[in-house]
């Protein structure tokens, strides 16, 4: 015979206690969103199922171009030069065969971490990065040794970008409000992965705090408003709120699951016709570029998602477990997708915006941390910087450098009507290279 079954309100106060507790647990779990990463169309800007992947070459190197006259008078921003398509290479040509990146300058004396750099109106070139007190002996406007990863600081070159220096004292860029800084006010522990560009009359810098997605402005480059937070970037647990399937975060064959979700990580910025967009990573395993943009007039409106969003996937799953070498390459996107640096080329109906992202594949057994990295390109489908995206067949354009973790945070410079890109292949300084013709020029 069955036990006769009390209702809660005959039972004592501890135990209806006990049974509400439970009841509410229950009701908890089921309004809870499923865990797990929801299927992502394959075909999100993959590309053909018949490309594959070739071990990488050994880049090339070529001869520096001659620095340009003599630095003069005070720097202002300007804004971005575009690429003389008569006589030089462009991320077009590169995209359809004709053109690759050669090494011109090994060691620029940039640090091995993440640049961003402008030309300015005088011939100086800023190079913004983030420094700390242990990679450059940094220190915070109060005075204090800044902790690693650290704060945005400018490399400044007078040579046309072949050399770059940190002016001394190493100091932050941006003021804390007030003495000591503050770490979560002023972030400066952590303004990472900076990006920097000038439009609309002023410059506008994106960077990472702790994995949301920071906005500044600033009419010279060097002064900069307080931090306004993009799209509600952030890492999260299900269990504070749900998020869809492109910003889930999947399984990892050699990373312990715990966050959920993800809109964040090291983002990238784009201005034009009084609107900013702002890159960004979302979800993992795998993962995609983010794209979220709102009116340049209005300053307190919310980013909202760009029309075709997000842009593009990385590969489905991480490949085979036991390969690391060339046979690994196409899934060097797996885990995340960010970093994006981002040009327009052409005019009209033939515009076309192209990125240059890093994609990273993640640990591979028994590795501490992230230990795959590479540089993938991308371009629109339309002339519309938030239509349909493709990935290049041929991605990626830099990899096999396993530990190499400023090798696919790119820093594309137009100078002269050359395309230069910035990155680190050895894991301790940033070289330049340049854009050359891989056949006779047209």
């Amino acid at each position: 015979m069955a036990p006769p079954v009390f209702p809660i309100r005959h039972q004592s106060p501890g135990v209806r206690h006990a049974w509400w507790f439970f009841l509410l647990l229950l009701l908890l779990g089921a309004c809870r969103p499923a865990p797990g990463k929801p299927a992502l169309s394959p075909t999100l800007g993959q590309p053909p199922l018949t490309s594959t992947s070739e071990p990488a070459q050994p880049l090339a190197h070529v001869t520096p171009a001659a620095p340009p006259q003599v630095v003069t008078g005070t720097p202002f921003l300007i804004p971005t030069l575009a690429p003389d398509t008569l006589h030089f290479p462009t991320l077009a040509d590169l995209w359809d065969g004709r053109a690759r990146f050669a090494i011109e300058i090994e060691d620029t004396g940039l640090p091995m971490g993440e640049s961003d750099t402008l030309v300015m109106g005088n011939g100086a070139l800023w190079s913004y990065l983030h420094a700390s007190d242990r990679s450059a002996g940094v220190r915070d406007r109060c005075g204090d040794p800044v902790a690693f990863p650290g704060c945005v600081v400018i490399y400044v070159s007078e040579d046309g970008g072949h050399t770059f220096a940190l002016p001394d004292p190493p100091t932050c860029l941006m003021a804390c409000q007030q003495c000591p800084c503050d770490a979560e006010t002023d972030h400066i522990v952590q303004q990472q992965y900076p990006r920097v560009v000038f439009a609309e009359g002023q410059a506008w810098m994106v960077y990472e705090h702790l994995g949301r997605v920071m906005l500044r402005t600033s009419p010279d480059g060097l002064t900069w408003s307080a931090p306004q937070r993009v799209a509600d970037s952030l890492i999260w647990h299900l269990w504070y709120a749900d998020c869809p399937a492109e910003e889930r975060i999947g399984v990892h064959p050699f990373v312990r699951f715990d966050y959920e979700c993800l809109r964040g990580g090291p983002p990238g910025i784009f201005v034009e016709e009084g609107v900013v967009y702002i890159f960004m990573a979302q979800g993992q395993n795998p993962g995609a570029m983010g794209c979220f943009k709102r009116a340049v007039a209005d300053a307190d409106a919310d980013f909202e998602p760009c029309a075709h969003n997000p842009l593009f996937v990385g590969a489905a799953d991480y490949g085979p477990r036991d390969r690391t070498d060339a046979v690994a390459n196409p899934f060097f996107d797996f885990r995340t997708i960010s970093s994006a640096e981002l040009q327009r080329l052409g005019e009209g109906a033939d515009r076309r915006y192209y990125m240059l992202y890093e994609g990273v594949r993640g640990p591979a057994e028994g590795d501490p941390g992230d230990t795959q990295f590479g540089l993938g390109l991308a371009r629109s489908l339309t002339d519309q910087i938030d239509g349909p995206w493709e990935k290049y067949p041929g991605n990626p354009l830099l990899v096999d450098a396993p530990g190499n973790i400023g090798l696919g945070h790119a820093d594309l410079v137009v100078l002269d009507g050359r395309t230069y890109l910035y990155t680190s292949l050895d894991g301790v300084t940033r070289s330049r290279l340049t854009l050359v013709w891989d056949a006779p020029a047209r």
